[in-house]
Order: structure tokens, then C-alpha cells, then sequence
């Protein structure tokens, strides 16, 4: 299988990670115009799914480094298989919260108040796991995320106030609890390889690609559960049913299954740096995504489009204390 042997590469991996994870919300805001974001999660999970056994059939399976896919999941033991699988419960409970934000207060806040806040406390939680970088530089760059999420709310308290938003606390509420339930996924993932030897790993533990396959089969079937509760009950708008997902054309269904290949490349490449950058900062670099998402909400999508005067100073100090942050989080690794 494809493994990464350099801490540079692994930075690499970490920034399409970013790029990736901030970028995929893109696709729901194209679905949002005519398809409910429920509906549209349905194609999503089916698009991380695919993705993941594209990569273990593949970069997993190809190569003499070791094990193979299905020789690795063969040897895994049902510990390890519960802990990727109950990751991926958890990271549905809390994306299906953030694809609400998303249509409830947009991406410019869904993503800096909901992942930076999973960025903050999935650092903490994951450094505690495997201790791997300089925790100075670590928490610094934490800290420095934490004071943008903050100023980012105060961007947006400023707008509300402004009269541009009517619905500001449900959006910041919404993306508070998507954030933190998504700080604990990660750590079931990485609990479940052997990080410190991905050539040959412990016998019992996973590899990347495996651990994401059975990550993925998490999420797919705990959204029969969630994604059917929230149809019945949503967040906002009006309940829908099964139906109106088989009445959407294929175009439609290939955009939310795009916005899942986009999220599980990401995550897949993430998984893969982790084994020679660390969880904490394969995880914190990878969730810098808020930055990416924010800057998208910002310029293309025009979130923040006549705002009160004073709104844009506090946009463009966010974005310098994101910048900030994740320059620390990568010097950590040195």
C-alpha cells in the first residue's frame, strides 16, 4: 500500500485535506437552490462510501508496504472494527448538524464557529491519544484559532445586528454542537491503526484505508437512523419523506455524491499523513478548513454582502489569526 515517509509530504497531504474538507459544503449550497440538504446528505454519505473503497481497492491494496486491504481487514480484530466504526456514528451525528448550520446561517459561519471549535478541542483530545509534536507550538496554534472562531461570532453578531441576518443564535447554536461532537471522531479513527507503523502494523489494528472503509460503513448506516429522523423532524422547513429523494434527476444526486468524494479524498489523504505527522496535526491542519470554508462563504458565495461597517476589519482579522494558528500547528511537527 501507499504510505508517506516524509513530514513534508505529509504537510502536503494535510493542506489538500484542508482544501478538501472546506470545500465540499460548496456542493450542498449548489444543491440547496432546488434540493433540500437532506435529501442531498443521502448522496453525500453514498459519496464517502465509494471513495474509500476506490482508495482501499487501490493505494491500499497496490505496493510491497504492508497489508493489503482485505488481508487487513481479515486480521482486524472486532475492538479495533467498533472503534473506526463507532467514529464514523459520530461523525455523522455531528456532520448532519453542520449540513443544518450550513443551510441555516451559511458556510462563512457554519464552518469557522462549528469545525474551528472541533479543531480546538479534537487537537486537545487527539495530542492526549498520541503525544507526537511540540505542544508549545501545538496549543499555540489552538489558541490563535480559538481568538478567530471569536471574532468570526462577533463578525457575525455585527451583521445580525445589521439587520442581514434574522436567525443568528439557531445558526451559532447548531454549529456549537456540530463542533462538538466532530472534535470526537477522529480519535475512534486513529485509536483503531497502529500510527507508528503503518509498514507493519500491530497485529490486530488497521491500516488508513481500512479503518476508513469501516469508518465510511459507520456513517452509511447510522444515516438510516439519523437522516430519517431529521426528514421526519428537520431543523428547518418543512418535513420530507424517501419519496422526494428517488423523484431527484441524476444531475442533482452526482452533486451530492461529488461532495462526498471531496470530503473522503481528504479524509483519506488525512488518515495517511497521520501516521508520520501525528494525529493531533494531521487532524488540526486538516480542520483549518474553517479558513477555506469561511473564505468561500466570503467571496463567492457574498454571506457577508452589506454588512454594517466594521464587519470586513473583523472578517480580515480572522482570517490573519487562522493563518497564524495553523503556521504554529505545522512548526509543531518540526
Amino acid at each position: 500500500m501507499f504510505i508517506v515517509n516524509s513530514y513534508f509530504l505529509a504537510i502536503v497531504f494535510c493542506f489538500i485535506t484542508m482544501l478538501c474538507w472546506g470545500s465540499w459544503g460548496n456542493t450542498q449550497k449548489l444543491a440547496g437552490k432546488t434540493w433540500r440538504y437532506e435529501l442531498f446528505y443521502w448522496d453525500y454519505v453514498i459519496g464517502v462510501l465509494l471513495l474509500s473503497l476506490v482508495f482501499a481497492f487501490t493505494l491500499g491494496s497496490f505496493g510491497g508496504n504492508g497489508r493489503g486491504f482485505i488481508q487487513d481487514l481479515g486480521q482486524a480484530d472486532m475492538k479495533n472494527i467498533g472503534s473506526a466504526f463507532l467514529g464514523g456514528i459520530i461523525f455523522n451525528a455531528a456532520n448532519i448538524l453542520l449540513s443544518a448550520a450550513i443551510a441555516v446561517a451559511g458556510m462563512s459561519v457554519a464552518f469557522p464557529v462549528g469545525i474551528g471549535l472541533a479543531l480546538v478541542l479534537g487537537v486537545i483530545i487527539n495530542y492526549i491519544g498520541s503525544q507526537k509534536g511540540d505542544p508549545v507550538f501545538l496549543f499555540l496554534g489552538v489558541a490563535l484559532v480559538t481568538a478567530a472562531i471569536i471574532v468570526n461570532a462577533l463578525a457575525y453578531k455585527k451583521m445580525s445586528s445589521g439587520g442581514q441576518q434574522k436567525i443568528s443564535s439557531k445558526g451559532i447554536m447548531i454549529s456549537i454542537a456540530a463542533g462538538l461532537l466532530m472534535s470526537f471522531f477522529y480519535r475512534f479513527i486513529a485509536a483503531s491503526m497502529d500510527l507508528d507503523n503503518f509498514v507493519s502494523p500491530a497485529a490486530g489494528k488497521m491500516t488508513p484505508y481500512t479503518a476508513f472503509v469501516v469508518f465510511a460503513v459507520g456513517i452509511f448506516a447510522s444515516n438510516f437512523v439519523f437522516n430519517t429522523i431529521l426528514m421526519k423532524k428537520p431543523i428547518s422547513g418543512s418535513p420530507t419523506n424517501i419519496k422526494e429523494y428517488f423523484k431527484g434527476k441524476l444531475p442533482i444526486h452526482l452533486v451530492g455524491v461529488l461532495g462526498g468524494i471531496i470530503w473522503g479524498i481528504g479524509n483519506s489523504l488525512n488518515l495517511i499523513a497521520a501516521g508520520k505527522a501525528g494525529a493531533a496535526i494531521s487532524y488540526g491542519l486538516g480542520q483549518g478548513a474553517t479558513l477555506v470554508a469561511a473564505l468561500w462563504g466570503v467571496f463567492i458565495w457574498k454571506e457577508f454582502k452589506n454588512a454594517p461597517k466594521g464587519t470586513n476589519s473583523r472578517l480580515a482579522l480572522m482570517f490573519v489569526l487562522f493563518v497564524m494558528g495553523i503556521i504554529s500547528i505545522i512548526y509543531a511537527g518540526q
